[in-house]
């Protein structure tokens, strides 16, 4: 039997503890699920699995051959093969050409798209798979893409395969598809490693599964043994009860009415299914759930960066628009413009601030000593406030997003894990920033995978599971029964 084995693998950035002290083994003829939440190390250890990243400590094998680590074209010959999350296609090549640059070895000689891509297509006839191998890759669907690097990486030969998040962006059927691939692959007696989040997917198709938390390896055990509610409660930990809070709500306040809300994801399935709560002035109400059940979509359709299926969204008793804050989950690709200066990324609330402008005119010097009014009421550390925000640190540069959001305050905000990555002082400055929002009558959304701060921060909590709002008791123990995850 083939085995590929991690011992004490360990790796480190900066102050983030990525990986500590991991050992898991993967044998052939089994699908080996990784399951974890954002943040629990599942990429690092692909990367380190696939070379692309060197770990601080611990050794892997293959077959009791020592991996070398940090050199991922020594790993690809080894028989490592890695299907990646994000498309690695040249969409500008034809699908024949990208499959030869899987086997692409340097400059010399000619290239035979014949013979380069042989091995590729005799593979896409087993799996019953019809490509348009002449066309460009950027008239591909995702589906087709995602196929397209799966049979590059197959073509190379090797006895493992990593699966890294491999259905993110697709289709029900496509899922499907590729779940049927999965077993093919391990009944050939190959390795198949599935690193993922969503539970339905990995009890149907699991032999084996291992949860990582926040860089510790949890638990691994046969699919036989496990259940739904039991890996969710090793991904995200038992369930803190809700901390005595001050009450900030006003009788008769008006406040978010969300009324039988359906929202379709980017796939097109139904990510949100007829959500009907209310949430106060002066109320924090928290939404927590495994990832991918619908709280993100739901987050983004308050705010209006999504559109609505059906259902209605108010605030208030009146019709004048109310003023809204966000704060999205990925504060780099969505929060911050990494190559303005921490300036510019303030002023994106600031610009229609009636003191910073004249006429259709920004007014510089009244910007800056706004801007560094906020640097010094948000504590941010910065070197000047023409410096590039992308050479903050993650807790500086959430200090940016929350300043901008909370300089004038807000009828309703919206805050997707808004600690996710930052260290326990920045954790703690941003919780007291919304509960201070909250003392001055703003209704508070807050969207989190964390238990605790989920516990700590709000005076009322629910949970989100196959896209539905989960109340009251009992609603903790179905937090891993989603289809959705």
């Amino acid at each position: 039997m083939s085995a590929l084995e991690i011992r004490s693998v360990s790796k480190r950035f900066g102050r983030v503890q990525a990986l500590s002290d991991v050992s898991v083994q993967f044998n052939s003829g089994e699908i080996h699920a990784v399951l974890g939440e954002n943040g629990a190390g599942k990429s690092t250890l692909v990367s380190i699995l696939a070379g692309f990243v060197t770990p601080d400590e611990g050794s892997i094998s293959l077959n009791g051959i020592r991996v070398p680590v940090g050199n991922p074209a020594e790993c690809r010959e080894l028989g490592i093969q890695l299907i990646h999350q994000h498309f690695t296609l040249v969409p500008q090549f034809s699908g024949e050409e990208n499959l030869a640059l899987g086997s692409f070895r340097g400059l010399a000689g000619t290239l035979d798209l014949d013979s380069s891509t042989r091995e590729a297509k005799t593979i896409a006839e087993r799996l019953g798979w019809s490509l348009r191998l002449k066309d460009r890759v950027a008239t591909y669907s995702v589906g087709e893409q995602q196929r397209l690097e799966i049979l590059r990486a197959l073509a190379l030969g090797g006895d493992v395969v990593i699966f890294d998040e491999p259905t993110a962006v697709l289709s029900p059927d496509e899922v499907t598809d590729l779940l049927g691939v999965l077993r093919r692959l391990r009944d050939e007696g190959k390795i198949v490693i599935l690193i993922a989040h969503k539970l339905s997917e990995v009890l149907a198709v699991a032999d084996r599964v291992t949860v990582l938390r926040k860089g510790v390896w949890v638990a691994s055990d046969i699919r036989d043994n496990v259940t739904s509610p039991m890996l969710a409660e090793w991904m995200v930990g038992e369930i803190p009860a809700l901390q005595e809070h001050p009450s900030y709500i006003s009788e008769g306040t008006q406040g978010l009415a969300v009324e039988k809300l359906s929202v379709k994801g980017a796939r097109g399935e139904v990510a949100v299914r007829s959500v009907s709560f209310n949430v106060l002035r002066g109320e924090v109400f928290g939404i927590g759930g495994v990832d991918g059940n619908g709280q993100l979509e739901l987050a983004e359709t308050l705010v209006g960066v999504r559109s609505a299926d059906s259902g209605t969204v108010r605030f208030g008793d009146t019709e004048s628009s109310p003023y809204i804050s966000y704060i999205p989950q990925d504060r780099q690709r969505d929060g911050l413009a990494m190559g303005m200066s921490v300036s510019d990324n303030l002023l994106v609330s600031g610009i229609d601030h009636p003191l910073l402008t004249s006429g259709p005119f920004l007014r510089p010097s009244a910007i800056h000593t706004w801007a560094n009014g906020l640097i010094k009421k948000f504590q941010i550390k910065v070197e000047s406030l023409e410096a590039r925000v992308s050479g903050l640190s993650g807790g500086n540069g959430q200090k940016v997003v929350v300043s901008r959001c909370l300089d004038r305050l807000p009828d309703l905000l919206v805050a997707v894990n808004p600690t996710r990555g930052l260290d326990l002082k920045a954790t703690q400055y941003v919780h007291e920033k919304i509960r201070e929002a909250a003392a001055l009558g703003t209704a508070v959304v807050l969207v989190s995978t964390d238990l605790d701060e989920l516990s700590a921060i709000c005076s009322r909590r629910v949970f989100m599971n196959r896209g539905e709002i989960m109340d009251g008791p009992g609603a903790e123990a179905l937090l891993g029964g989603s289809e959705a995850l």
